[in-house]
């Protein structure tokens, strides 16, 4: 194998990269990372990658080696939510593969860019059944925005610049680029392409004038109008047009759980988050609006609760996404207005107008004082607490990850998010065990500000074995472990709707987690008392270097408000509080 010069380290700058040298196939993808200024590599070798481990030694590159290729690609998920560039992932053929597979699914189902890159066999073998090979492109067809098996090191430079496109043009997505064991040792000259063109493929961006102009017209004609605003506000970076846009209209904001972020949280137009667990109000203002503007969103069932039918009854819809299949998929659409969103919103703000609103603004801010996300104190420590004490001490400037499941529910609850990519969570698919490495790559994206993950007791012991790498790369994320010593969401479901039957939660033979984070080489504190929670908080994040800090809170502690499976968005069960 010959070491390509231009990536051996101890130089201060990457060199230039001659076009037309002939090179190996894995010093090829190598230069096309570097020409794609990628940062850093995920990733976990095996025999199919080997060249391509062979070529990043010593390289400028920076990897990092997880101890799970799972943990990986959640770290490299992490890195593209907290930056909104692509994450890179890099695993060997057959396991190493199809161990990726949650982590693709995960980020398709929230729509985050990644470059997907695996080892195969080599072309004589595949189909023979050979050591470690897996038709990777055929499982993960589904779940990836496109996938690329590439034939020869000649296109290998071809498909790396067309995969990053697509991953980051129109709708972002996992691309997945499979590359045989033979064609990184073949040799071809280098040649990277300026530009792409693909046939098929080309996103519609802008707008149609004329729906703008019928949007400006519902809102001319509304009393009731809501925002509900997604995770493509976010993906899109128009934070600052929907801001501008909603004021200027004086239109309520409801944020989708995706979408938390993307409209500052405190904003006196913020309604708060709708569906299962969301906020009386929010849920409220949906069903009673007379208009309803989707922007960047998609009316999945935790929204609509799957009565589509029953959905806002009385609003006209109008759907802004640049994705033309998820507008009408859902819910019926008055308005379609396919196109980016920050393009969309910069179109319709010239002639945007103020609503008739202020007497729905009184009816919302009505709802928000009478029902708030509430608890009871009983003596013992309470998640809710810990949730709204990391805001306190952090002036909701951290950068917040969190696995799934009650934990999860609480975050978004008690944690008020005004930046966009503050939140870090496995929205729509629900992947335990995202938590952890999720940080680990929001964390080295951004290592000065201060990355807390959340985790339940459960999710934490899928990815646990990350610690390795927070310690023997002192990556100083606040590592929090809500201990309630069983799987809490399915008890809490089993408790309400499966009569009291619980099957299968108990957690209470799990390590002891601050003897395993010492294990680990990381800093382990436990807190069972408000006393004790504020003590080890306030230690946790003095510490220069990652800390997991384990809150052991009621285990009979449930989520509320909710709307239970089946009901309406107004059907709202709200517990002992309200």
């Amino acid at each position: 194998m010959s070491r390509d010069s231009a990536l051996v380290a101890g130089k201060p700058e990457v060199p230039p990269i001659v076009q037309g040298e002939v090179i190996s196939g894995a010093d090829a993808l190598l230069r096309c990372l570097l020409l794609e200024e990628v940062e850093f590599i995920f990733g976990y070798p095996g025999g199919a990658v080997l060249p391509i481990y062979d070529s990043i030694y010593g390289s400028h590159l920076q990897h990092v080696l997880t101890r799970h290729e799972q943990g990986a690609i959640h770290a490299a998920d992490g890195y593209a939510r907290a930056t909104g560039k692509p994450g890179v992932v890099i695993a060997t053929s057959g396991p190493g593969a199809t161990n990726l597979v949650t982590g693709i699914a995960t980020a398709q189902m929230d729509s985050i860019p990644m470059v997907v890159i695996t080892g195969n066999v080599s072309q004589d073998m595949i189909g023979t059944d050979a050591f470690q090979e897996a038709d990777i492109t055929g499982i993960t067809l589904p779940i990836t925005k496109h996938n690329f098996f590439v034939r020869s090191a000649e296109e290998l430079p071809r498909v790396m610049k067309e995969a990053f496109y697509i991953a980051t043009t129109g709708r972002p997505g996992p691309v997945l680029v499979d590359i045989p064991k033979d064609v990184n040792i073949a040799l071809s000259p280098f040649y990277y392409p300026e530009t792409v063109s693909l046939r098929g493929y080309n996103p519609t961006v802008r707008p149609n004038k004329m729906q703008v102009e019928r949007l400006i017209k519902a809102i001319s004609e509304a009393e009731k109008p809501v925002i509900i605003a997604g995770g493509g506000v976010i993906a899109s970076g128009a934070e600052k047009e929907l801001l501008e846009f909603a004021e200027k209209t004086q239109i309520p904001v409801v944020c989708t759980f995706m979408g938390l972020g993307g409209f500052p949280g405190t904003h006196p137009l913020a309604v708060g988050w709708p569906g299962m667990h969301g906020n009386y109000a929010s849920n409220q203002a949906l069903m009673q609006c007379d208009l309803l503007i989707g922007i960047g969103n998609r009316f999945d069932d935790r929204i609509t609760m799957g009565r589509t039918k029953e959905f806002a009854p009385n609003a006209k819809i109008v759907h802004i996404d640049i994705d033309p299949a998820e507008i009408g998929k859902n819910v019926d659409t008055f308005i379609p207005i396919v196109g980016d969103v920050k393009l969309s919103l910069e179109a319709a703000l010239p002639k945007a107008q103020p609503a008739k609103s202020k007497e729905w603004i009184e009816q919302i801010d009505a709802w928000q004082e009478e029902y708030p996300f509430a608890y009871q104190q009983n003596g013992k420590l309470k998640p809710q607490a810990v949730i709204e004490m990391f805001y306190e001490t952090t002036n909701g400037d951290a950068i917040v990850t969190t696995d799934v499941g009650q934990h999860q529910m609480w975050v978004t609850q008690y944690y008020k998010f005004n930046q966009p990519r503050s939140l870090i969570s496995s929205g729509g698919l629900g992947t335990m065990g995202f938590g952890l490495p999720a940080a680990m790559g929001a964390q080295l994206a951004f290592p000065d500000r201060t990355v807390i993950s959340v985790n339940g007791d459960g999710g934490f012991q899928m990815n646990s074995q990350e610690l390795a790498i927070l310690s023997g790369m002192n990556i100083p994320v606040k590592v929090v472990i809500i201990n309630n010593k069983s799987l809490g969401m399915v008890r809490q479901w089993q408790e309400l709707f499966y009569e009291n039957r619980l099957s299968e939660i108990d957690l209470t033979h799990s390590p002891d987690f601050v003897k395993l984070a010492e294990a680990y080489g990381v800093k382990g504190l436990r807190a069972e008392t408000d006393e004790e929670a504020q003590q080890v908080w306030a230690e946790a994040l003095a510490h220069d270097g990652p800390v997991v800090v384990e809150f052991v809170i009621d285990k009979n502690e449930n989520v509320y408000p909710m709307v239970a499976s089946g009901s309406t968005l107004d059907e709202m069960v709200m517990g002992d509080e309200k």
